[in-house]
């Protein structure tokens, strides 16, 4: 009897268990299910996923930044593995603590002119990281990801984030409306002729600019887009078309384009592209342009004398007009003149030099414009694998603000100039051949190419004359 009851009792406690177990796993399919993610800023429903780890693995991809700054557009950089962080503050060395600075802020009004300087920087883990990132490096002017820049899904922005964002910006004396200039998505082309696409383009576009006005951000950089293979008039005309209706849509934000290097069907690498974007835009203090000095320098727009500088200056000043130059993109270039190669160098190492961002940076239109670094900062660690080095940032900071009212005839200058240029003698030999290559590859195909429309026209012509009776298919004999 004894040994019976024993038998009932753990029977009930391991059906109780079951029925426990059984509701549990209910209650969790049920979770699973209503989980909801964002869609451009909005909420949709999605259907339920096979087990919480898959779960997990979607809120992570969700919630990843992938904020170091942009990346060369060539598919060689495109390959090349995901960096990681290095730990660039001084406590590595022994001597200084985390939240100390690699550089200290240099108060502009000490400046000989108003110039803000400063990087892309990463907000990885929420964008109010961005400003400490930027205090970081010592930074005036900064840009970032408002979220990822490879995802058609984000998670919409938390309150918190956004007052956190805030309370920053006042504690470390960013002007966001004028210093802060985020950058837009790769995915998005405003050009696109593909009504859904175009559609999830926009929706990308205008939830960026939401955020901005959020954040209080008044600018907002993207690329142009791409024509796909149409007429670049109507490319173009798409673009302003989707301008207008997401300025309409919100209240404040400058949308600035970005000019770009002149490869493919891309737009915007020419200065009368830009004009005629900014022509079709209903509201002109709503629009604004970046440029990219790598990206110019590579599409054909020389910068690296005072005498080309100041031509085209000019020229930009002529065909768009210098009220529309609202931020720099500062980047040398690992590619010469014309190449239409989009490879950054780090100031001064490129095919640019570094009395080209002298003319810039002394330039007294171009005072308060953010000037934000899109430099490479991946080096090899001790173990080999590529890490970021944010200090090359702290100290390409220091060293444009040094130029600020420097005489580029000096020897100090000159002497720098100098060591920077030596320092990247390999990158530039090494592009330049692949460039000498491709180019004599390209003539090749274009002398086969005429050859071939010669011969065939002969042909036809003489065929034609034979008709007639009247060949001369043998005069060159």
């Amino acid at each position: 009897m004894v040994r019976s009851s024993t038998r009932s009792a753990s029977a009930s406690k391991a059906s109780a268990l079951v029925n426990k177990t059984k509701t549990v796993i209910e209650k969790s399919k049920a979770a699973v299910s209503a989980k909801t993610s964002f869609v451009n800023g909005a909420a949709k429903t999605k259907p339920a996923v096979q087990g919480p780890t898959a779960a997990k693995r979607k809120a992570a991809a969700l919630a990843e930044d992938v904020n170091s700054g942009p990346d060369d557009k060539e598919e060689e950089e495109k390959k090349k593995p995901a960096a990681k962080k290095r730990n660039t503050s001084k406590k590595a060395a022994g001597s200084k603590p985390d939240d100390m600075p690699l550089a200290t802020r240099t108060a502009v009004a000490s400046l000989p002119r108003a110039v803000f300087i400063g990087a892309h920087v990463s907000g990885a883990g929420g964008v109010q990281n961005s400003i400490s990132n930027a205090v970081q490096i010592g930074a005036n002017a900064f840009a970032v990801f408002l979220k990822s820049q490879r995802r058609w899904q984000s998670l919409a922005l938390a309150p918190e984030t956004t007052a956190e964002f805030h309370a920053m910006l006042k504690q470390h004396g960013y002007d966001g409306t004028q210093h802060i200039l985020p950058h837009g998505s790769y995915l998005i082309n405003l050009a696109q002729a593909d009504a859904a696409k175009a559609d999830q383009a926009y929706g990308n576009f205008i939830d960026d600019l939401e955020r901005c006005e959020a954040l209080g951000i008044r600018l907002w950089n993207f690329h142009p887009g791409s024509t796909g293979g149409d007429s670049m008039e109507a490319a173009v005309a798409r673009i302003a078309a989707q301008l207008n209706k997401a300025h309409k849509a919100t209240k404040s934000v400058v949308t600035v384009l970005e000019n770009m290097c002149g490869s493919g069907n891309v737009v915007g690498s020419r200065f009368e592209e830009l004009r005629d974007i900014i022509n079709l835009v209903d509201d002109k203090s709503r629009v604004g342009v970046c440029i990219d000095t790598c990206h110019a320098f590579a599409a054909g727009y020389d910068l690296r004398s005072p005498d080309a500088f100041a031509a085209t200056v000019a020229e930009f000043d002529d065909v768009v007009g210098l009220k529309y130059l609202r931020a720099f993109h500062l980047n040398d270039s690992k590619a010469p003149f014309g190449s239409h190669r989009d490879l950054h160098a780090n100031i001064g190492t490129g095919f640019l030099g570094l009395r080209a961002f002298h003319s810039i940076v002394n330039h007294a239109p171009f005072q308060n414009l953010p000037m934000v670094l899109e430099t490479p900062i991946d080096e090899k660690g001790p173990d080999g694998k590529t890490v970021e080095n944010t200090q090359i940032w702290a100290d390409e900071i220091k060293l444009l603000e040094g130029m600020i009212g420097q005489d580029a005839e000096s020897a100090e200058f000159e002497a720098r100039a100098a060591e920077l240029q030596a320092k990247g003698t390999a990158e530039r030999a090494k592009i330049q051949d692949q460039v000498d290559k491709k180019t004599e590859k390209d003539a090749k195909k274009g002398t086969r190419g005429k050859k071939a429309a010669a011969k065939k026209k002969k042909g036809q012509d003489s065929d034609s004359e034979d008709d007639h009776g009247h060949s001369h298919g043998h005069d060159s004999d």
